[in-house]
């Protein structure tokens, strides 16, 4: 079958062809974006022939980027299947959530009291998007902003692997786009944990700050225990 008679991957409009950079991580900065942004979900095609036409690129240098991706959670590949978004069960969903979790509680604490003023203004500030979002009923503004609200919280801990690990679990769950998927009023409930996160955040109250993250961790939880298994976002558990 020749190229031009498949149905084109949904991938494919969405990337954007830069020249920046070396060939390979073009392709894996584009591809990782796109796919972060939620606008390629768990399943979508990325078909490695089309992807190197659009680039103006051979083969070796996709099927590099699509290693790099393989290896960050981002991209599966199977024989005679070519390779796809990463799509994972509800319960590896699940438990990337708790490796979060764990990863961000280890890091709090230590955040809340090295805060210098920018840092906490930049927190504020993701607070106020959030709560934009959910005034706009907008849930993939939410998801964006709770991983920036998130991720603003621990930053100032200095923790600089610990970082970097977290960013690696938080791009894990990211195809799912959990957040746009649960009930309104589960955003709401969530984003009021958050509100009150940043108020013991702010005056560095790090028990209380630790309490709530801990009990926002289990309304998350609970919340993407309630996302379907038959939309092709998750998987069967197996």
């Amino acid at each position: 079958v020749r190229m031009t008679d498949r149905p084109p991957s949904p991938l494919l409009e969405k990337l954007v062809v830069v020249r920046n950079g070396g060939p390979q991580q073009t392709v894996v900065t584009e591809l990782r974006r796109v796919i972060l942004r939620g606008d390629a979900p768990p399943g979508t095609p990325v078909p490695l022939t089309e992807v190197a036409e659009l680039f103006g690129v051979s083969h070796i240098p996709v099927r590099e980027a699509l290693k790099t991706l393989i290896s960050e959670g981002l991209v599966t590949h199977r024989p005679n299947s070519g390779y796809t978004v990463a799509r994972m069960t509800k319960q590896e969903l699940h438990e990337m959530y708790v490796v979060r979790a764990a990863l961000e509680g280890a890091a709090l604490t230590i955040a809340a009291e090295k805060a210098t003023d920018y840092e906490r203004a930049v927190t504020i500030e993701a607070n106020e998007r959030m709560a934009q979002a959910i005034r706009d009923s907008d849930g993939a503004a939410f998801q964006r902003e709770s991983r920036n609200f998130h991720m603003a919280l621990v930053r100032p801990s200095g923790m600089h692997r610990l970082l970097h690990i977290l960013e690696m679990s938080w791009n894990m769950i990211e195809p799912v786009q959990a957040m746009m998927h649960v009930t309104p009023d589960d955003r709401a409930k969530l984003n009021g944990d958050h509100e009150e996160m940043l108020e013991a955040f702010l005056a560095r109250d790090t028990a209380r700050l630790s309490a709530i993250a801990q009990r926002h961790n289990d309304s998350v939880d609970v919340a993407i225990g309630t996302l379907p298994t038959d939309t092709g976002l998750l998987t069967q558990d197996s």
